[in-house]
């Protein structure tokens, strides 16, 4: 367990559920449309949570190696800069993560077809080139739009596409509240290192905007998301039902006043988490209506 620690904590389980709220909503949608697959559905998750841990992996290493996981860094200790993993084994890590990923994408494109392995290859490159290769577009204020495409339209569509090889209206405009609440994730991140990234040199969308403006990036997102569901229920674009996910609502409040008052660094680790809770609730309520 010693062993295995530093790497359960390089994969940032509090996190993953990132990549599993897209998939219960594609899943709900295919099983409301009487298409489900439970074969489709457990690969398209271990999938997803495997593109989502390897994308952590990358992730871990390349900011330590361009010094932006320094000792002034806020939040849980990152594995490679404090020497807990070598940055050759973290990179083994990824390579073996992402093969398991590509065999579950092999796998669902013979039931699906090759969309999927577009969509998985682009993905893959997509984690990598986050703050990895020559010119890492997380570095440039592109990461909320590289999580907005891969983790909310992506992830949400491909995994209603899986069930029976289509990609019905109501699973695109699904993807695009459950896209703005993933997307308040990694800005609750950002918001958090604002000072840090800065001084590395990383020009994240919150170092860009200023720490103001990116918390108002944040709320601007979560109450985005509740009235995009709002609108699309209400004028019965997707299944009525999905309006449950509204029910999540009130706990946005709280995580969002942390977001937009709070500094210090524990507090805003805890607001961080709670924002990857809350986008768990709200895409399990919209894959509970989706299949009711």
């Amino acid at each position: 367990m010693t062993t295995l620690r530093p790497w359960l904590s390089a994969a940032r389980p509090a996190t993953l559920w990132a990549a599993a709220a897209p998939v219960a909503v594609g899943t709900g949608l295919a099983w409301g449309d009487g298409v489900f697959r439970p074969d489709a559905f457990l690969v398209a998750l271990t999938a997803a949570l495997l593109i989502n841990v390897g994308a952590n992996f990358a992730n871990d290493a390349s900011d330590a190696r361009r010094g932006a996981d320094g000792p002034a860094r806020v939040g849980p200790t990152r594995a490679v800069a404090s020497g807990l993993i070598s940055p050759r084994a973290m990179w083994a890590g990824v390579l073996v993560v992402f093969g398991l990923a590509s065999a579950a994408g092999v796998y669902l494109a013979v039931i699906a077809g090759w969309p999927v392995l577009a969509i998985g290859g682009a993905s893959l490159a997509a984690a990598l080139a986050y703050t990895g290769g020559p010119h890492p577009y997380g570095y440039r204020g592109l990461g909320e739009a590289a999580v907005f495409a891969f983790f909310g339209l992506a992830a949400t569509v491909a995994s209603r596409f899986v069930h029976d090889a289509t990609a019905p209206v109501a699973a695109w405009l699904l993807a695009v509240p459950l896209g703005l609440t993933v997307t308040a994730i990694l800005v609750a991140n950002n918001v958090r290192d604002v000072d840090t990234d800065r001084a590395a040199g990383k020009r994240t969308l919150a170092v860009l905007l200023g720490r103001q403006g990116g918390r108002i990036l944040y709320a601007a997102l979560l109450a985005g998301a509740f009235a995009a569901l709002a609108l699309m229920g209400g004028l019965g674009a997707v299944p009525r039902w999905c309006l449950l996910g509204l029910l999540a609502a009130p706990l946005a409040f709280p995580v969002a006043t942390a977001v937009l008052r709070e500094t210090d660094g524990p507090t805003l680790v805890r607001a961080l988490r709670a924002t990857a809770r809350l986008h768990a609730l709200f895409g399990g309520l919209i894959a509970l209506g989706a299949a009711l």
